[in-house]
């Protein structure tokens, strides 16, 4: 009975309510953008930069060409939480392979992937941006592309140092002493120990390549201008700051709310999922 109590009061934290309503909100938003709100890419020379809570059929109001902003920032949002999901998709495949084999079979293999990383680590992210857009070219695809390649070490480093611990435990010993492959050692007993800390660093992780794409696509290295995100409008918004504040407000704060989401329901799957460092409230 105390286990359910304990287990219930987990989903009364103020953390897992917040973060839950925030996400609900947003997400669901942006999923029914295309039924909510019209089309954000629809252009009204009639009606710009009018201003919030003054027109019932812009309630947020329009930019520089009459687009309306709560449309833009659900159809934004779309690209937003793409790049942030898949990009941590890619990361953790790629990463948590990496971390396996390295600490797993260790010597050679250890040291070409630890190698790598340090390397990977040493470039800074802004000149790694650079340089990949230089290449490449700006795109959707390609920004999801580089936040792969810029993050999968996190991933590796982290499922590396918890497989050289798990290794040498005595459930593994016993595994291999009965004669069980190391790819079922790796499937059935090392990788459900990883779950935990990699989903908590999943979920804060999406928060920060959201973060990314926006800085990225303001900088002007992300996402193509002409598809709405919320990056993009902060872009469009900054000369327009001291005359229509809200098309950059907007974004801006729904970009602070979806992070903050993200983060609250991070902090709260890292107390669920880890006893040991979960703190009294």
């Amino acid at each position: 009975m105390s286990a359910a109590t304990s287990s219930l009061s987990r989903f009364k934290s103020l953390e897992f309510i917040l973060g839950s309503v925030l996400l609900v909100l947003i997400v669901g938003s942006v999923l029914l953008s295309q039924w909510l709100f019209v089309d954000p890419t629809k252009i009204s020379l009639s009606a710009r930069l009018v201003e919030p809570f003054t027109r019932p059929d812009h309630p947020l109001g329009t930019d520089a060409l009459g687009r309306d902003i709560l449309a833009r920032v659900a159809g934004g949002g779309w690209i937003s939480l793409k790049v942030g999901f898949i990009s941590v998709a890619g990361s953790v495949v790629f990463g948590v392979v990496m971390g396996l084999v390295a600490g797993y079979y260790r010597g050679f293999w250890d040291m070409l992937v630890m190698r790598f990383a340090d390397v990977q680590l040493a470039l800074p992210f802004i000149l790694l941006a650079i340089t990949f857009v230089a290449i490449v070219g700006g795109s959707l695809t390609n920004t999801i592309i580089l936040l792969i390649v810029s993050q999968w070490v996190q991933y590796a480093r982290l499922v590396r140092a918890s497989v050289l611990s798990l290794r040498e435990r005595e459930f593994i010993l016993s595994a291999k002493a009965i004669g069980v492959s190391d790819f079922g050692i790796i499937l059935r007993h090392i990788l459900p120990n990883l779950l935990g800390p990699v989903i908590v660093l999943m979920t804060l992780n999406v928060a920060n390549n959201i973060l990314l794409e926006s800085s990225l696509t303001f900088l002007g290295l992300g996402v193509d201008p002409s598809i709405p995100s919320w990056g993009g409008m902060l872009a469009e918004g900054r000369t327009y700051l001291q005359t229509a504040w809200w098309i950059s407000v907007v974004p801006g704060m729904a970009t602070l709310l979806t992070v903050l989401g993200l983060n609250l329901m991070g902090d709260w799957l890292r107390d669920t999922l880890d006893p040991t460092g979960r703190t009294n409230r």
